[in-house]
């Protein structure tokens, strides 16, 4: 699993809303045009992020982003991500704390008008008033929103609309018509009518302090979000058991691991690298990678993945890969890139997005202009409203937050459960799957030949006979031998000091040997000449049918033992193709193994559909030609000879067990190999989507019911007018309800 070196991850500072996010994409764009070798890019609104894919300069992204209006950074390790995590945490409580400054500005100055404490404005010292809320209002504005004002200045001068816009449009509007109001009125008051005669000072203060109030909690609530992938970061310990030119192992920071040291894990403590298992026995716990409950057994020869835990027994291992080398960073690097993907209904809302704020300023034109005309005689304090209303309420942060909010949950905690997803597209062609293509080797069986079954001819020597295999067969170099090795070390229960002579190996037969003057074969039952009675003969015939390959044991002549040998079925393997099959899904199996292995294994997990012989080419070309009857493809596959399949198919979806190619070249890895874990893919991907459509549906209701009623259509019949600090609230509310309805896809996929 191999993540490529030429990918950048850069944090994003000022951006507040889709709008920021366009200019920043058309800032990379333009770059992109100018410097080639930059690749690729993706910008992710939610977590104020950004991927940079191709050979270039960090500086040349971050003066790019920086002429935009905005600010980068470049994120080389965890520390650069604790930084920002802390840098995150400062900016939520300052926003929280400018946001109740600006709330309790404007309710004291709401509080004054109320009660009539203050003169009116025909009076002397009613304008003094008057012109220390403009004041106290400004320096409120200044301090609590200088951010918004300054985004809106850089997203007008860069001619991409944006939500500061919006904001500094109305609450400056308000401002300077009181402050216009309060110069007439100084002037004269038969200037102004008595129905417009009312300041707005607390309007803009009480406005900015609900959006940062919202800006606070969304900001709050995203943290928790990118848990999901923080939680796999603060595995890695901090220390190491390295062993010393003197033999010893002594505690080192675990930085200081390179590759080719020996290091020693303590039952219990977390194994800091990968490696190689050279001496030891335990159980380890891979779930955090593989989402597997169950450990699994490490011995000499196995590998073992940074980060996991060691249960039982001390293991030593020799270190292969180190910091963002290990399969833990790679995962975490591939998640994080992932998350920054958008699915094809989220690049929909962007493009109308991209639209929407100039729309809302041509309704918000509309809206004074009809005010104008056909609003309340000599009221314009009517016009400013509706139209301050209309473009308050209209901000389009739900809607630049409604896909990436979701996709970021869903990719990050379907990584914790072994669902590594690295296409963002992945997440909608999964729920519309018509048919899923299964490799044989690897994908539906282990991968691993192993000893199913014996059938015994002289049982009084078994003892001997498993003695005579483990050492015979060790010399072997037969695919089938480490099986037969394994599997006859579990029957000895005293290991003897035999001595082998004469070994001799007939390539594709067997190999014979001889142990205290006694001559053992092990090979094929042609090669034997073997001659087998009616119920060895029914036996024989049985186990080849399941796809068992038949052993033969000669001891001194005379056959005492036949051992069928397979490729044999994962556990899982049939009731996960069982539970596809029920959900409605074509399961057909394209293998490269020969055709009556394929078939035998097709009718064990009852698929009907197969064909074997198949070269990289003939895969691909099957899965193309389903696609051409409109069928909808995944394919599942662990080898080189999968990547073409993986490649042409909808969907692709690689065993994590598999090679760097075949996972490279698909959209979903399932990291434990586990079929079962496709299931749980399309869960995640199904419900990630349709809490994305959730979010989007609720931010363009929340628009298109919003907005008209913002402009006053309901004032004609009712009398009712939205008053702009509630539209303030309103548009606050709207992007925590996205967020926290996003939120709840983290208990749903957690609890699959």
């Amino acid at each position: 699993m191999t993540q490529p070196a030429d990918i950048k991850f850069f944090s994003l500072q000022g951006i507040s809303c889709a709008g920021c996010v366009r200019s920043v994409d058309k800032a990379l764009l333009t770059l992109q045009q100018q410097q080639p070798q930059l690749l690729d890019f993706s910008i992710n609104f939610a977590d104020r992020s950004a991927v940079i894919s191709g050979d270039i300069a960090p500086e040349l992204v971050i003066s790019s982003i920086q002429q935009a209006g905005y600010d980068a950074s470049l994120v080389m390790d965890e520390a650069d991500r604790d930084q920002l995590e802390k840098t995150a945490q400062a900016h939520f409580r300052t926003t929280l704390t400018k946001s109740l400054l600006a709330m309790a500005t404007g309710a004291l100055l709401m509080l004054l008008q109320m009660t009539a404490l203050l003169d009116p404005l025909s009076s002397v010292l009613g304008l003094y008033q008057a012109g220390a809320q403009a004041i106290l209002s400004a320096v409120i504005m200044y301090f609590c929103a200088r951010h918004i004002y300054r985004g809106a200045w850089t997203s007008a001068k860069s001619g991409v609309f944006n939500m500061d816009i919006l904001i500094a449009l109305g609450t400056l509007s308000a401002w300077c018509y009181s402050l216009f109001l309060i110069v007439l009125m100084s002037i004269s008051s038969d200037l102004v009518p008595a129905a417009a005669q009312h300041l707005y000072f607390e309007a803009s203060v009480m406005i900015l302090g609900f959006i940062l109030l919202g800006q606070a909690l969304e900001a709050k609530v995203r943290g928790n979000t990118a848990k999901a992938v923080q939680s796999l970061v603060k595995l890695q310990p901090v220390q190491a058991w390295r062993k010393n030119p003197q033999g010893e192992f002594v505690e080192v920071p675990v930085q200081l691991v390179v590759p080719g040291d020996e290091l020693m894990v303590k039952p219990g403590e977390t194994i800091p690298v990968d490696g190689e298992v050279i001496q030891g026995e335990s159980d380890v716990d891979e779930s955090m990678i593989s989402g597997e409950s169950m450990p699994v057994a490490k011995k000499a020869g196995e590998l073992l993945i940074g980060s996991t835990l060691n249960s039982s027994g001390a293991l030593i291992f020799k270190v292969s890969q180190v910091g963002n080398n290990t399969i833990l960073a790679q995962i975490i690097g591939q998640v994080r890139k992932a998350q920054n993907a958008k699915p094809a209904l989220g690049k929909l809302a962007d493009k109308i997005a991209e639209v929407f704020v100039p729309a809302v300023l041509v309704i918000a034109a509309i809206t004074a202009l009809s005010g104008w005309w056909f609003g309340p005689a000599d009221n314009w304090s009517y016009v400013l409203s509706t139209t301050m209303a209309v473009l308050i309420i209209a901000c389009p942060c739900a809607l630049g937050l409604a896909t990436p909010m979701s996709t970021m949950i869903g990719v990050g905690l379907g990584a914790q459960k072994g669902i590594l997803i690295q296409n963002g597209d992945a997440l909608q062609v999964a729920k519309n799957l018509t048919t899923v293509v299964l490799d044989k080797t690897g994908t539906i069986t282990s991968g691993k030949p192993e000893v199913t079954d014996s059938y015994w001819l002289k049982e009084d020597i078994k003892s001997d006979v498993w003695q005579y295999l483990a050492i015979i067969e060790q010399r072997s170099e037969h695919p089938l031998a480490k099986a037969i090795v394994a599997f006859s070390r579990e029957h000895i229960k005293q290991p003897a000091p035999l001595v082998v002579e004469k070994f001799v190996s007939e390539t594709g037969l067997g190999v014979s040997a001889e142990i205290a003057g006694v001559v053992i074969r092990v090979g094929s039952l042609a090669w034997l000449q073997t001659q087998m009675k009616p119920d060895l003969e029914s036996w024989a015939q049985t186990s080849m049918a399941s796809a068992n390959t038949l052993v033969g044991v000669e001891v001194a002549g005379e056959l005492v033992v036949i051992l069928a040998v397979a490729d044999a079925l994962k556990d899982d393997s049939v009731a996960a193709i069982g539970q596809l099959q029920r959900q409605g899904l074509k399961v057909v199996i394209l293998s490269g193994d020969k055709n009556e292995t394929v078939a035998a294994i097709a009718k064990q997990v009852n698929v009907s559909e197969y064909q074997g012989q198949l070269s990289a080419v003939q895969k691909q070309q099957a899965i193309t030609q389903m696609q051409q009857r409109g069928e909808i493809v995944a394919m599942v596959g662990d080898g080189i000879n999968d990547a073409p399949a993986l490649a042409a198919a909808d969907l692709g979806c690689a065993i994590g067990t598999g090679t760097d190619v075949a996972i490279n070249s698909a959209d979903i890895t399932l990291v434990n190999g586990s079929l079962s874990r496709l299931i749980d893919a399309i869960k995640v991907s199904t419900l990630t989507l349709r809490n994305i459509k959730q979010n989007l549906f609720g931010a363009f209701a929340y628009n298109i019911i919003a907005i008209p009623i913002a402009a006053g259509v309901l004032y004609p019949a009712f009398g009712i007018l939205l008053n702009p600090m509630l539209a303030g609230a309103a548009m606050a509310l709207s992007s925590i309800t996205v967020v926290g309805n996003a939120y709840r896809l983290k208990a749903k996929i957690t609890n699959l």
